[in-house]
């Protein structure tokens, strides 16, 4: 039973929540499917026979977000990429066992670790020193684990975070309301522990932010949208540090309306903000007119 003084419409956005939790659980049972995700495009995109040209030295790794997959989080960017020139990649991380196709579900601080195997098989693979990091979400966030902990900031040259949960997530402050609902946290941490990490004030968020948010040797770049629905509010995803760039999308396009899910599947200026964070040195405006780039 919701808390009688709750104003109602933070009882119908809990319900939602709970409905959603629900589905998640459901799903996340045993037995639930043994496929795997779908393997990446192979033209330019996976492509492990890619070298990076002189233009463009490093390898592009591309992190997806919770509930996502190397394919579906990135049809509309890493095209865009592998047609400028870049060799690009994608991992799977995060998988619970028996959930297909949705990732990016398990601890973080475990998927930071895959990420770093992935990293070195990229290098060995492409013969190149360092690569850029580009994520959405939990997946512009988790790498930053990997650079601080895991020994990644001598394997990265830049991370680009789209819509990155860098400070945690109060969900429009639902989670503030999850004392008052015995099991859902409990839910939360056994079906789906990634979710529980990224909640504002977790232990894996103090760990992370602990000390500072940055780590030497790394360019940041967050691309952030005020229509974010999802980690908010939305300027707890920008980063303090030497060598941060934060990014309001609607600074550069007023007209933009992306929320949280459109910024990392189809923004083309948020795209082009990512190439120019690649590319710092050939960087060229972007604005409303970006799209027709």
């Amino acid at each position: 039973m919701l808390p009688s003084r709750m104003p109602s419409r933070l009882r119908r956005a809990f319900r939602a929540t709970l409905a959603v939790l629900a589905l998640a659980a459901a799903t996340l049972a045993p037995g639930a499917g043994t496929a795997q995700a779908a393997t990446a495009p192979s033209s330019g995109w996976n492509d492990y026979s890619c070298k990076p040209s002189a233009a463009h030295s490093r390898p592009v790794v591309l992190v997806h977000g919770t509930f996502a997959n190397s394919v579906d989080n990135w049809l509309g960017l890493a095209p865009y990429l592998v047609r400028r020139g870049y060799c690009v990649f994608s991992l799977d991380y995060g998988q619970l066992p028996g959930v297909p196709f949705v990732h990016g579900l398990g601890p973080i601080a475990k998927s930071a670790e895959q990420l770093d195997a992935y990293v070195d098989e990229v290098l060995a693979a492409t013969g190149a020193a360092e690569a850029d990091l580009v994520g959405h979400s939990q997946g512009g966030m988790m790498p930053r684990y990997y650079l601080k902990f895991l020994g990644g900031a001598e394997k990265v040259n830049a991370l680009v975070g789209i819509a990155p949960d860098n400070h945690g997530t109060t969900l429009l402050g639902l989670t503030a309301l999850l004392p008052y609902f015995p099991g859902v946290a409990d839910l939360l941490n056994e079906k789906t522990p990634a979710l529980a990490d990224q909640v504002a004030g977790s232990p894996f968020m103090t760990k992370l932010n602990e000390g500072g948010d940055t780590v030497p040797g790394v360019d940041y770049t967050v691309i952030a949208t005020k229509y974010d629905q999802v980690v908010t509010p939305y300027r707890s995803q920008f980063l303090d540090g030497p060598n941060v760039r934060n990014v309001l999308l609607q600074d550069l396009c007023p007209l933009d309306l992306s929320e949280h899910v459109a910024i990392g599947l189809s923004d083309r200026i948020t795209f082009h903000e990512v190439v120019n964070a690649l590319d710092p040195a050939h960087a060229t405006p972007t604005t409303c007119g970006s799209v027709l780039g």
